[in-house]
C-alpha cells in the first residue's frame, strides 16, 4: 500500500522478503526461529515490545515435557502414563491429535534444540504433577528447569532482554533459583558461603550493568533461546508493531515483508483489559503478572486473517492468586502466591464470611478455580498466619525472617491484630466464624489429618510443605496472636483460549481448513490441553513444542502428524 507524506507526495512503502516472520518473541516465538534458522530458513523476529521476552522471561521457564531424556531413564513407563494422564485430565476439552502431537513432539523437540543450538535444561525429579488424583500423574521428571545462563554473552542485546519480576530478586536485582532459594532461607553456614559467592557476582555486575548478568528461571531459557537465535543468523527486531497480515505478506507503518510463512507468538490476551472482559469469568480479573504486551494484538491479525478462536473453555485462562502492594515508585507490585506460603504448615485461607472453602496446598490454578466456585464470598479471599509463620516461611512479598513488618502494613498489603475477633473486624468478616475456623483447622493439627479439605494428602501437597513438619508437612497450628493476614485475588498468568490450530500449528479457518503459511502458538494457539494445567511448565512446554513443530513445517520437514 502506498503511503502519503504530510506535505501529499506519495511515498512507496519498502518491500523485503524472509522465509518466515515470526510475530513475538517469547520461548514459542524464539523457539520457532530458531528451529527455522537451524533448518535453512531466513527469518525474521517482530517484538512490538522494545525488550525480547514477554511473560516467558518473567517466568519459572519450566518446560513440562513428559518422556524427556531424564524422565524415560528414570521412568520408562512415563510417556505412555502421561497420555493417560492428558487423556483423563483433558477429555474433550481440546482435541486428542493435539496431545498426542505434543507427546510425540516434546522429546524430539529437547533433543533437537540441545544437539544443534544447545538448548540445555536439567532434571526436576522432585516436581510431581499437579493433579496426582488422577491416573498417569508422575512423580517428578516430567518438568525440566532451564540451566543458568551468563547474561554478559548476549553483550548489547543484554539490555533489550525483559528483566523478571523485580520481587523474584534479590539485592535490587540478583536471581536465584529455587533450590538456592531454599538454601538461603535455611541460613546454615553452607547457605551463608553461597550467598557470599552469590552476593560478590552481583557486586561485579552492578558496576557494570544495571541488573545482575547469572540468569536463572524464565530469564535464563529466554536469554539462552535470543543467543542461539543470534548466532544462528536471525534477524530480530522490537519496537515494531504489524498493522495487517495476509496470505504470505506483513504489514508494518511504511514497509511490507513476504514471508512464506508467518507464526504467530503474541502471548495470547491476559494484559488485555476489554479481552479478559470479554472471554474470562465474571468478576472480571483486574490484574495479571504477565507480560503488559500480551494484549492480544497478535490474535486480532489472525482474526483479521480469517482465523477462529477455539471453543470456549472453563474458564479460558491459566490461574495464580495474587496480592498485590504499591510499589515506592507508585506502580503495582503483583506476587503470585504459587509455593512458598500456601502449603507451609501454620497457615489457612478463608473467604468473607471466615470459612476455609478449599485446600490451601492445591495448584495455583486449581486454587483459583476453586476461588470461583465459591465466588459469592471467596473473591477475593485472606492467607491468614501467625507470627511465627511469617517470620519462618514469609508472606506473600514478605520474605522470611524480615526484622520489621511495618511499612507493609502501612502500605495496606498487610493487616495486622493481636487477636482474632479484631482481625476479623479487620477484614470484614464475622468474627464467630474465623476463631470457629481456626479452632477447628488447629484441632486437624495434632493427628495431622485435615478433615475438611485434605490438605497434605497428596504428593503435590507434601512437595511444597515443610519436610521437617510432623506429621502432616502442610497442617500446622496457628498459634498466638498477633495475626496477619494477605488478601489475594485471581490473575491470569496467560491465556488459553486462542486461534485453533491443526496438530502442526496451522491456524484454521471457520470451516476448519488449514490457511496457507499462518501458524500459531504459545498462548496465541488454542490450549492442546484444554485450559487444564497438568503440571510446572505445561505453559512453555507446549509453547516450545508447537513453536519447533510450526518452523518443521514451515520448512518441509514435519509434514506428517506428529
Amino acid at each position: 500500500m502506498a503511503g502519503v507524506r504530510a506535505g501529499g507526495s506519495r511515498v512507496t512503502p519498502r518491500i523485503a522478503s524472509v522465509d518466515m516472520v515470526v510475530l513475538g518473541s517469547g520461548a514459542a516465538g524464539l523457539t520457532a526461529a530458531l528451529t527455522g534458522s537451524l533448518d535453512g530458513l531466513r527469518v525474521l523476529v517482530l517484538e512490538h515490545e522494545e525488550q525480547v521476552g514477554g511473560t516467558s522471561a518473567r517466568s519459572s521457564g519450566s518446560v513440562w515435557i513428559p518422556g524427556n531424556g531424564f524422565a524415560r531413564a528414570a521412568r520408562p513407563e512415563d510417556a505412555a502414563e502421561a497420555a493417560v494422564y492428558l487423556d483423563a485430565l483433558v477429555g474433550e476439552r481440546a482435541p486428542h491429535a493435539l496431545r498426542r502431537a505434543f507427546l510425540a513432539a516434546g522429546p524430539r523437540m529437547l533433543e533437537d534444540l540441545e544437539t544443534r543450538a544447545g538448548i540445555a535444561f536439567r532434571a526436576m525429579p522432585a516436581s510431581p504433577d499437579y493433579r496426582q488424583d488422577i491416573p498417569g500423574a508422575a512423580p517428578g521428571w516430567r518438568p525440566l528447569d532451564p540451566v543458568p545462563f551468563d547474561g554478559r554473552s548476549l553483550g548489547d542485546w543484554f539490555a533489550r532482554l525483559a528483566p523478571p519480576l523485580p520481587e523474584l530478586t534479590v539485592l535490587g536485582g540478583m536471581m536465584v533459583t529455587r533450590p538456592e532459594a531454599a538454601a538461603l532461607l535455611r541460613a546454615d553456614r553452607d547457605a551463608g558461603a553461597a550467598a557470599i559467592r552469590l552476593g560478590l557476582r552481583h557486586a561485579r555486575d552492578r558496576l557494570r550493568h544495571a541488573r545482575g548478568t547469572r540468569l536463572v528461571l524464565g530469564n535464563a531459557l529466554v536469554a539462552r533461546l535470543l543467543h542461539a537465535c543470534l548466532v544462528h543468523g536471525v534477524d530480530i527486531r522490537t519496537g515494531v508493531v504489524a498493522s495487517r497480515i495476509a496470505p504470505g505478506v506483513v504489514h508494518l507503518p511504511g514497509e511490507s515483508i513476504r514471508a512464506k510463512a508467518i507464526i504467530l507468538a503474541g502471548g495470547g490476551f491476559p494484559a488485555s483489559e476489554a479481552k479478559r472482559a470479554e472471554h474470562l469469568p465474571d468478576p472480571t480479573p483486574r490484574i495479571t503478572p504477565a507480560a503488559p504486551g500480551a494484549r492480544g494484538t497478535t490474535l486480532d491479525l489472525g482474526l483479521a486473517a480469517g482465523a477462529q478462536l477455539g471453543p470456549s473453555g472453563l474458564d479460558n485462562a491459566l490461574w495464580f492468586p495474587c496480592s498485590t502492594m504499591v510499589r515506592p515508585d507508585r506502580s503495582t507490585a503483583i506476587w503470585p502466591h504459587i509455593v512458598l506460603d500456601r502449603a507451609k504448615p501454620g497457615s489457612l485461607c478463608v473467604g468473607r464470611d471466615g470459612r476455609r472453602f478449599v485446600n490451601e496446598a492445591v495448584s495455583y490454578h486449581e486454587f483459583v478455580r476453586a476461588m470461583y466456585r465459591h465466588r459469592d464470598t471467596a473473591l477475593p479471599c485472606w492467607l491468614i498466619a501467625d507470627r511465627a509463620f511469617v517470620r519462618r516461611y514469609g508472606l506473600g512479598l514478605i520474605r522470611p525472617r524480615t526484622p520489621s513488618l511495618r511499612r507493609y502494613i502501612r502500605a495496606g498489603y498487610l493487616t495486622a491484630a493481636r487477636d482474632l475477633p479484631t482481625l476479623a473486624r479487620a477484614l470484614g468478616m464475622p468474627a464467630t466464624a474465623l476463631c470457629h475456623t481456626i479452632e477447628r483447622f488447629n484441632g486437624f493439627c495434632t493427628p495431622g489429618i485435615d478433615e475438611d479439605f485434605g490438605r497434605g494428602e497428596t504428593l503435590y501437597d507434601r512437595a511444597n510443605g515443610d519436610p521437617g513438619h510432623g506429621p502432616n508437612p502442610c497442617l500446622g497450628r496457628l498459634g498466638d496472636g498477633p495475626y496477619y493476614a494477605v488478601r489475594m485475588e485471581p490473575a491470569p498468568l496467560g491465556t488459553s483460549r486462542g486461534l485453533a490450530t491443526d496438530a502442526r500449528a496451522r491456524v484454521l479457518d471457520a470451516e476448519g481448513a488449514p490457511i496457507d503459511g499462518l501458524y500459531a502458538c504459545g498462548n496465541d494457539m488454542h490450549s492442546a490441553f484444554g485450559g487444564e494445567y497438568p503440571g510446572a511448565g505445561a505453559q512453555l512446554g507446549q509453547a516450545m513444542t508447537f513453536g519447533w513443530l510450526a518452523a518443521r513445517h514451515a520448512a518441509g520437514i514435519e509434514r506428517e502428524d506428529p
